[in-house]
């Protein structure tokens, strides 16, 4: 066999092995490919829900628990002198619903830090802010029909000046943050009496130290939170005081008002004991060793002293 022929005949048994090895290598291409379109798929996808999660779901986990915590104490006090469920859930509803529709309102309206802009986010916002507003309507009209909870009326012109203040004081810039989160739990913590309201069909000085109660426990809340913040690379008892100066004396203050309210046996003096691990976790910071900031564990201690706060105010009130 000549040495021409030799080599054809190796290279007829080459082709197939590699004609095979070619296309099971454009098999492992395309399959790479097509994993890769349907994981770039799902990210897009996944994003788009974030997204869309953003634009409508209220962000301000916190601020839940600052509408809920009050509702929960003046609701669970008001117990006490009447049963009456039905309109506390109506409350319960219309607050919530209020709540939520701000987000999804904002969205759509552009003022807000994350803005729809495309057709279909507009439809989506717009859908969700005309669906809640249907169910907060209905809620208020029920509460309010007839004329009944009239002063309902009054608390919620309290609230919602609260929150125009608020608006307005986050224009002016950063340096406003704190003084209009204060302002806006004014709005918040209205849900207190108006729980109370509904509830006993009373609006009278429980109502109204309820609403002072429960203003002093968020303002403090969110006090510790700003100061934890803002003093993380604080070192020592005297650099602490020295940046929380303003914190401490929201604690004397706080414990000021409490005490003129017992003393004009406006609150019980017992009801004392719901603040305590306030004033014992807020003094305790500043003789605390230095740490790293743990913002969730922060998130969940801050939990913790919501529900203590609920279950001692109710118990001890």
């Amino acid at each position: 066999m000549s040495i021409k022929v030799q080599a054809a005949e190796e290279q007829k048994s080459w082709l197939p092995r590699f004609s095979e090895m070619f296309g099971a290598k454009s098999a492992h291409i395309e399959q790479s490919e097509i994993e890769a379109l349907i994981a770039e798929e799902d990210g897009t996808a996944k994003a788009r829900r974030e997204r869309r999660r953003a634009l409508i779901v209220p962000r301000e986990h916190g601020a839940w628990g600052l509408l809920l915590v009050p509702m929960v104490t003046g609701a669970g006090i008001a117990f006490r002198e009447s049963s009456n469920f039905f309109p506390f859930l109506l409350l319960l509803t219309a607050a919530l619903t209020l709540f939520w529709l701000r987000t999804p309102l904002e969205s759509y309206l552009g003022t807000s830090a994350v803005k729809a802009q495309t057709v279909e986010e507009r439809r989506d916002v717009l859908f969700a802010a005309v669906y809640l507003a249907a169910i907060a309507g209905l809620a208020l009209a029920m509460l309010l029909r007839g004329g009944t909870n009239p002063l309902l009326w009054l608390t919620g012109c309290a609230a919602g000046a609260a929150f125009a203040g608020q608006a307005l004081l986050k224009k002016l810039g950063r340096k406003m943050r704190m003084l209009s989160e204060m302002v806006g739990i004014v709005g918040l913590t209205a849900s207190a009496p108006a729980a109370y309201y509904v509830v006993t069909g009373k609006f009278g000085a429980t109502a109204w130290i309820l609403w002072l109660a429960n203003l002093l426990f968020a303002g403090n809340q969110i006090h510790y939170v700003q100061l934890r913040i803002h003093t993380t690379r604080a070192v020592g008892i005297r650099d602490k005081f020295a940046k929380g100066w303003a914190f401490a004396t929201g604690e004397f203050v706080m414990a000021a008002l409490l005490t003129v309210a017992c003393v004009l046996r406006l609150l019980p003096w017992i009801a004392l004991v719901a603040f305590f691990p306030l004033w014992f976790r807020g003094f305790l910071y500043f003789f605390q060793k230095p740490a790293a900031l743990a913002v969730r564990r922060l998130g969940w201690n801050e939990l913790a002293q919501a529900v203590a706060f609920c279950i001692l105010f109710i118990v001890t009130f």
